[in-house]
């Protein structure tokens, strides 16, 4: 089975061509929605001791944990440590089972790819892009986002162009969604031919 890393920074449009990907066929595991699985259930309880009060009802209230760790290096480091491991566990899981299953190709989508050693877990690596007026209105659309908040992601992420030249596929959102469905369905083509759809 082919391991297929999907990354790109803040507002690159990475959730869409994940779900492009899961559109032809391909299992995709997202880390951003295992990190909210995550917070509300088994890393609830972790996180409440090494940031109390930031739980309610058995779950991560994520507005009082940001206001925790936003702007905090050494505070983000400490979430990083409890959260980074139960996500790989939980990719670690999901690998296996579509292994069993006999899927030629799966998809795992991890926002920070390069950032937190990745590369090593994955045959290929796909970076999604966008150019940067695109990507910064995408961003500043968010409800809550600010130009200082955009600043501090960005200052966390390996810059676009560095994670392009490390790719081995590139996606470019800001052509379209046809353009970038097409490239999806070219690098599933390209990898697996026409094995990509679910076995049974």
């Amino acid at each position: 089975m082919i391991v297929l890393g999907l990354t790109g920074s803040i507002g690159m449009g990475k959730s869409t061509t994940a779900k492009m990907f899961a559109e032809a066929g391909v299992p995709v595991h997202d880390s951003d929605e295992a990190v909210h699985r995550l917070y509300a259930g088994k890393a609830a309880p972790m996180v409440e001791v090494v940031f109390p009060g930031t739980t309610r009802s058995g779950a991560v209230d994520r507005t009082k944990l940001a206001e925790r760790v936003l702007g905090d290096a050494a505070a983000l480091k400490r979430l990083e440590a409890i959260i980074h491991p139960l996500v790989r566990a939980d990719a670690d899981a999901f690998l296996a089972q579509n292994r069993a299953a006999g899927a030629p190709l799966a998809v795992l989508d991890i926002p920070l790819l390069f950032e937190t050693g990745g590369r090593d877990r994955v045959d290929k690596v796909v970076v999604v892009t966008a150019p940067a007026e695109i990507q910064r209105a995408r961003v500043l659309a968010r409800p809550g986002m600010s130009e200082e908040k955009f600043a501090s992601v960005l200052a966390r992420q390996v810059p676009d162009a560095e994670k392009r030249r490390r790719a081995d596929f590139v996606v470019d959102t800001g052509q379209g969604f046809d353009a970038a469905r097409a490239a999806v369905n070219a690098i599933v083509a390209e990898l697996v031919g026409d094995k990509a759809a679910r076995p049974g």
